[in-house]
């Protein structure tokens, strides 16, 4: 009975610590500001020549440990040749804690994209991108507790032995994605501007697990569908259509939003302030408002989850925060200024 009993054990952790297979991979209710997690076609689709930020969210801390996922990330483009076309370069790296066993995932990844011109008076383009990224999960064995540490009548014990061996604390990945986009401007004075593009991440399907001897356990493949508009009312009124959907396995994620935004800017020259409000919704999960202030060429950006899935009974609508702050730019030297090649946002 005792060698059955440590058996089921030993399934039970194993399973447990190749549950990475089968989990999506990070996410954001502000999706539209990671492009290279998104789509890396989407990599120099922006206003300006630099554009640098960072992201943190943490979620669920009303029904255990918080998941927190915090991010770093830089964008740049530089014009090729006479005509408008461009390439578009990105770095991200983030960091996400889940669990009560401290699974941690860092990750650093790079993206490039071509930006082909295909009509100049719509600002109309077709981009092409490529991700490659290193990743590194860990966990903590420490904090693991087990039923053999249990002593009837006295409690959990942590020094009390567990007698499993947990294996190796640490797996790599090397990982690759690519995408296509496509931008254009439309309507009177192309006060109306749309992006559409689908991407697919984890092309090898790396392996994914801590146990090294189980083939098969692998990373599924990521697919992903981007999508928005911006339609600029007058000078002061702006209407932002945001959706994005991944779907990886049997898993898929579908979340779909807008924005109104308000501006000051005038003829004047002072200095530039656009507010934004608005709100999401994932599909069966929550609903997320969204707000945002734009000064000048920093971007401000707040946003809550409110859990409505079954697991509100727990969370209590209670999901998690999000804080972004980004900054865009152009250069001082004005041979190198391309932002005026690209109108659309994404």
């Amino acid at each position: 009975m005792k060698t059955l009993l440590k058996a089921g054990r030993q399934l039970l952790l194993m399973c447990g610590l190749c549950s990475t297979a089968a989990a999506q991979d990070i996410h954001f209710s502000q999706f539209y500001e990671t492009s290279t997690l998104r789509n890396p076609a989407l990599t120099g689709i922006y206003n300006g020549d630099y554009r640098f930020g960072v992201m943190y969210r943490s979620q669920w801390s009303s029904i255990s440990a918080p998941f927190q996922t915090a991010t770093a990330q830089a964008e740049i483009k530089r014009q090729i040749g006479e005509g408008q076309d461009f390439i578009g370069i990105g770095v991200l790296g983030f960091y996400d804690k889940t669990g009560s066993i401290n699974l941690n995932t860092v990750s650093g990844n790079a993206a490039i994209s071509y930006n082909k011109q295909l009509n100049e008076e719509h600002s109309t383009f077709l981009s092409a991108g490529l991700m490659v990224g290193y990743l590194q999960r860990s966990y903590d064995p420490s904090k693991i507790t087990l039923g053999s540490q249990y002593i009837p009548g006295s409690g959990y014990d942590p020094a009390n032995p567990s007698g499993e061996a947990f294996p190796n604390p640490k797996l790599n990945q090397l990982d690759f994605g690519l995408g296509l986009n496509y931008t254009s401007n439309t309507g009177a004075d192309n006060k109306t501007n749309f992006s559409i593009g689908a991407s697919a991440y984890h092309l090898t399907k790396p392996e994914n697990n801590f146990y090294g001897n189980l083939a098969g356990v692998r990373q599924e493949m990521r697919f992903n569908v981007n999508a928005s508009g911006n339609w600029l009312m007058d000078d002061t009124w702006s209407i932002q259509g945001l959706g994005n959907m991944m779907l990886q396995g049997k898993y898929y994620q579908v979340m779909v939003g807008g924005m109104v935004g308000r501006s000051n800017e005038g003829s004047g020259g002072e200095n530039k302030l656009v507010l934004y409000g608005g709100l999401m919704y994932r599909l069966q999960d929550a609903i997320v408002p969204v707000f945002k202030i734009d000064y000048n060429d920093l971007t401000l950006g707040f946003s809550y989850d409110m859990n409505v899935s079954k697991l509100s009974t727990a969370s209590n609508l209670k999901g998690g925060f999000e804080i972004s702050l980004f900054k865009t730019g152009l250069m001082t030297d004005p041979q190198r200024g391309f932002s005026s090649t690209v109108c659309p946002r994404r």
